[in-house]
């Protein structure tokens, strides 16, 4: 049977919805802006605006129903984040109808736990492993999706910290799909205009890197934080390469302060580079995609990004190596362990699933290491599969799958190691960072009493 593809809006009618109640409640008010982290757990304010693409209907000629049936199927992978993939995997599953609802990314943020809350969900959506996955876990809108581990031997065909990954409460409640790895991506041609061939392995290479960077007219660093997560990586990486894995694990679950002097440290180093000059400035005015330009046209040198950015780069005609490549982000304290960063992307089962069944044949069709590695290729993603054909990956992805294994440890990001709440308040304080850091001591402050008060519920 050859697949229906289409995009449809019935998950979404409750939430379209409350945005038409909130916006006649609200006239010509200005809303805030929304959530800016991969995915919030709790249900928050309306974003201000609606996807920037409405989703569209692209259909095949009508035909009978056969198999499984329809399997609607919510996700936040628009065009710059590997929208195409989702439907080259769907276009081979011939057991029934993937129906498909890409939603913005920022917006599915919101969009996604309104759905949940209100009983009518996709029967698969996409969601981040970690504090988000637990969160919809906790408040009891997933179900287990063991029958699709075991048909497709997820058990025996992904690494154990991926198997791992996907279980809560003792089962596995989200199918790996993709995972990533954070580095300074950057420009080669940059690069050698500054007569920098070796790229930075310490801190103080990097700094002098950057000081030969800037002495050229073009800034060492784009960041765009208009929608705070981006932001977060450095924070990641300054507390990890400083005070390593286990005191971020300690900061994260709220055994450890934001006022602690591992905490002033790394917002010291940070505030030395802003204050020197290296970032262009105004991050907050530009999104990652912003960021990824400014890089891409020689305006910055690198930009602290997931593996996703290949994707995008790919995208607009970049060749992996001669036009982008990365490098790890420099080891500050050589009696701390190499720690990698990044997100894992997966799969949910909706508590409230019209068609389980169906859901969870589409499941195990994402299992599978081809389609995988499909969707790999087009994100800029490494596929989680151990089967996957990963000679197929470019140069550029190839060495990050390398770096991966060679770490000590593989950390979840910032807004997915802590508390959805908690994540709220530190995405707020390092976007007010960059804003301002002259004053990150008030911010720690204020972090650390708001954190508590999330901690307490």
């Amino acid at each position: 049977m050859k697949i229906r593809k289409k995009t449809r809006l019935g998950w979404l009618l409750p939430v379209l919805a409350v945005f038409a109640i909130v916006a006649a409640a609200c006239g010509d008010d200005e809303a805030d802006e929304p959530a800016a982290q991969p995915a919030t757990t709790t249900a928050a304010a309306a974003p201000e605006e609606a996807p920037e693409e409405a989703p569209t209907t692209t259909e095949a000629p009508a035909e009978e129903m056969m198999g499984l049936g329809e399997v609607s199927v919510g996700h936040y992978y628009g065009s710059d984040l590997g929208q195409q993939g989702i439907l080259d995997v769907n276009s081979t599953w011939a057991d029934g109808d993937a129906v498909v609802s890409p939603i913005e990314h920022e917006a599915f943020k919101d969009q996604i736990l309104i759905a949940l809350a209100g009983g009518e969900p996709p029967d698969v959506f996409s969601y981040w492993a970690g504090a988000r996955t637990q969160s919809v876990y906790d408040n009891g809108h997933l179900q287990p999706i063991t029958a699709a581990f075991d048909e497709a031997d997820v058990w025996n065909n992904f690494p154990q910290a991926l198997v791992d990954a996907g279980v809560y409460g003792g089962e596995p409640h989200l199918l790996p799909f993709g995972f990533h790895y954070v580095a300074f991506f950057y420009n080669p041609h940059v690069m050698a205009e500054a007569g920098i061939t070796e790229m930075p392995t310490t801190g103080d290479e990097l700094f002098a890197a950057a000081e030969q960077i800037a002495a050229t007219g073009v800034k060492p660093f784009a960041l765009g934080s208009q929608f705070r997560w981006p932001a977060q990586f450095w924070f990641d990486f300054l507390i990890l390469r400083t005070a390593g894995p286990d005191y971020r694990a300690q900061l994260m679950s709220g055994a450890a302060s934001y006022e602690d002097p591992e905490v002033t440290q790394a917002l010291q180093l940070w505030k030395d580079l802003v204050d020197a000059g290296f970032f262009i400035d105004d991050a907050n005015a530009y999104d990652w995609t912003d960021a990824a330009d400014q890089v891409a046209n020689g305006e910055a040198a690198m930009t602290l990004m997931g593996t996703w950015i290949t994707g995008y780069w790919n995208g607009i005609g970049l060749e992996p190596v001669t036009d982008y490549d990365f490098f790890n982000f420099p080891v500050l304290n050589p009696a701390i362990e190499n720690a990698a960063l990044g997100p894992i992307d997966g799969w949910a089962l909706s508590a409230d699933a019209a068609n389980p069944e169906g859901a969870m044949s589409l499941l195990v069709h994402y299992a599978d290491p081809a389609n995988q590695l499909t969707w790999a290729l087009e994100q800029g993603a490494l596929p989680p599969n151990s089967n996957a054909d990963t000679t197929q990956l470019n140069p550029v992805m190839a060495k990050a799958l390398v770096e991966v294994g060679k770490a000590d440890s593989y950390s979840f990001n910032y807004d997915l190691a802590t508390p959805p709440p908690v994540a709220e308040v530190g995405l707020d304080m390092f976007q007010a960072f960059m804003d301002d850091p002259s004053s990150f001591a008030d911010l720690q402050a204020s972090a650390q009493a708001d954190a508590q008060a999330a901690f307490a519920g």
